[in-house]
């Protein structure tokens, strides 16, 4: 077997913490990558991996030859000029949260398609964060913050969540200068926006927050917002998720003096190794056109 191939099913191995895991990421069969890493510790002579009925963990010999093969695999892409001299092909799998995916990614990757005839994309929406190595995942769409988790990121933009009512609820309501005045009002709550009963704001000079008794919980957003158009009261959502509403006048965002901080979009990708061509390229059309289709800022 390619030294080069050998030291990347290891980082696979490390990196996914099972032998299925990697196989999967890198499309070979178990078989293939248990030989791989039997071959490996043959030539280096010790164990690079303590295994274990739930989880395989590089012992510190196996750290230290992760991170040294990371270094390798990266230089060698390098040295390759795999971005000039390799065409964007193959299939590229994205994951995104499901409202922002319908609304946003899917234009991209509708653009991204036509641009690159030789790209197969599956495009994977849910409202969690899909385990990239497990899943075989290239590229996903984070919104919020991310714990240093060794995936590589980059900003493309900001949202904020944002109170929004109907113009026909505002009309007969009581009046709402501050957050602590949401307490003679009726709620939506959308526990799809990992929101729970307590919607916190910021401020001036200090932040609050105010516990909700809603008369309707919802566990999706659109819900939220046709309930919010209907003028059942309030919901408090991500500006890109009413952003429409906004534009048509259907619904009026409230008390954005006392919004919290907006939070990042981010195009997160696993680490240890330069990215595939078709991640690149996907990348970079995405910081380029994202901020045009989505109604978001770029910080």
């Amino acid at each position: 077997m390619d030294r080069i191939e050998e030291l990347a099913i290891f980082v696979a191995i490390v990196d996914a913490g099972s032998l299925a895991g990697a196989a999967r990421r890198l499309r070979k069969s178990r078989p293939a990558v248990t030989r791989a890493l039997a071959g490996l510790e043959e030539r280096v002579g010790t164990q690079l991996i303590a295994r274990t009925t739930r989880r395989l963990t590089p012992n510190d010999a196996g750290r230290e030859l992760a991170a040294t093969a990371r270094r390798l695999l990266a230089d060698y892409e390098a040295a390759l000029g795999v971005a000039a001299a390799e065409p964007v092909s193959c299939l590229l799998r994205i994951t995104a949260p499901l409202s922002f995916g319908r609304r946003h990614v899917t234009p991209l990757v509708n653009e991204f398609l036509d641009r690159y005839p030789q790209v197969q994309v599956e495009l994977v929406l849910a409202d969690r964060n899909l385990d990239l190595i497990e899943e075989d995942l290239q590229l996903a769409v984070r919104i919020g913050p991310l714990p240093n988790s060794g995936l590589l990121m980059r900003k493309v933009g900001e949202v904020r969540r944002i109170l929004v009512a109907a113009p026909s609820y505002l009309a007969s309501c009581p009046p709402l200068r501050r957050p602590a005045d949401i307490a003679a009002h009726e709620t939506i709550a959308s526990v799809a926006a990992n929101q729970t009963l307590t919607w916190r704001f910021g401020g001036p000079r200090s932040g609050s927050a105010v516990v909700l008794t809603p008369r309707l919980i919802v566990n999706e957003v659109e819900s939220a917002l046709i309930a919010a158009r209907a003028g059942r009261g309030l919901a408090r959502v991500l500006s890109y998720q009413a952003a429409e509403d906004l534009a048509s006048g259907a619904l009026v965002r409230l008390l954005a003096e006392f919004e919290p901080p907006p939070l990042p979009v981010q195009l997160v990708v696993p680490g240890g190794r330069a990215p595939a061509p078709r991640v690149r390229a996907f990348i970079d059309h995405a910081v380029a056109r994202l901020p045009e289709l989505a109604p978001i800022g770029t910080g």
